[in-house]
């Protein structure tokens, strides 16, 4: 059966002499691996398409019950090489496709998923862009859609709303609950509550501003470095201790050492 799809390269595989056998993940399919014949041969139409980070729309022969499907035709979209290549870009890329490579199974289709993957990804190859943010933004997306989705607006456990919170009681900081996941007042976080950091107000609003952006197109404007990189490491640590449940024991270490 000829089907058509958009898809990310997550891993390329040399494959005999001049072919590629290539994990993708597809709109309409999930996860998948395909073998690209002469991928390899200069003269071949889909050479140096199908490198990781690629968006592309394909053409491919799909056998129902085969491992490994055959591409029959590609064009390229989008590309991290273009318009040029920038080391802060690919970590932040090889994160996220690490992500997605280690918490998705084969042939379970996800759209919302693969929105948000090449959505981030389009913008990532954007040239003026604070990449961590992105980063940043991406990964509370991404934990949310898997379930996940943290209290930012409530207090996780009076349900009392913070902003009036914060204004009544003049707090400069809230703890940060990493399970059962959100923002508390100082009073209701209780020392027997886990694991838990204080994030000053101005990082609570941020993270509120970005929790309400849709689409990485209307992130806001580049914020302080520090603050960034802060919300970065709250969030990194947050995704790799709820992927405990979500994931075997197996890849939840591979999972914690990507989000490190």
């Amino acid at each position: 059966m000829i089907v058509k799809t958009r898809a990310v390269v997550l891993r390329e595989t040399k494959y005999r002499d001049q072919s590629k056998i290539c994990l993708l993940y597809t709109r309409e399919f999930g996860k998948m691996s395909v073998i690209v014949k002469g991928a390899r041969n200069p003269k071949n139409k889909l050479s140096g398409i199908f490198s990781p980070g690629n968006i592309l729309d394909l053409v491919l022969y799909k056998r129902n019950g085969r491992d490994i499907q055959l591409v029959s035709d590609g064009n390229l979209l989008r590309s991290p090489m273009v318009p040029a290549a920038d080391l802060e870009r690919f970590a932040i890329l090889y994160r996220i496709i690490e992500l997605i490579k280690q918490t998705t199974d084969g042939n379970e289709k996800n759209v919302p998923l693969f929105t948000l993957l090449a959505g981030t990804l389009e913008q990532l190859y954007r040239m003026k862009l604070d990449f961590k943010q992105l980063y940043a933004w991406f990964l509370l997306r991404f934990v949310s859609l898997l379930g996940f989705q943290p209290s930012l607006n409530r207090c996780v456990f009076s349900g009392e709303e913070l902003l009036p919170a914060i204004t009544a009681m003049r707090l400069s900081e809230l703890y940060f609950v990493m399970n059962p996941g959100g923002f508390a007042i100082p009073a209701a976080a209780g020392a027997d509550f886990g694991r838990k950091r204080l994030i000053p107000v101005r990082l609570v609003l941020l993270l509120q501003s970005m929790a309400a952006i849709r689409t990485p197109a209307t992130l806001l404007a580049p914020t302080d470095a520090y603050d960034v990189e802060t919300l970065c490491e709250l969030l990194q640590e947050y995704c790799a201790l709820h992927l405990e449940h979500f994931r075997s024991v197996k890849n939840l270490a591979i999972v914690s050492q990507i989000t490190q």
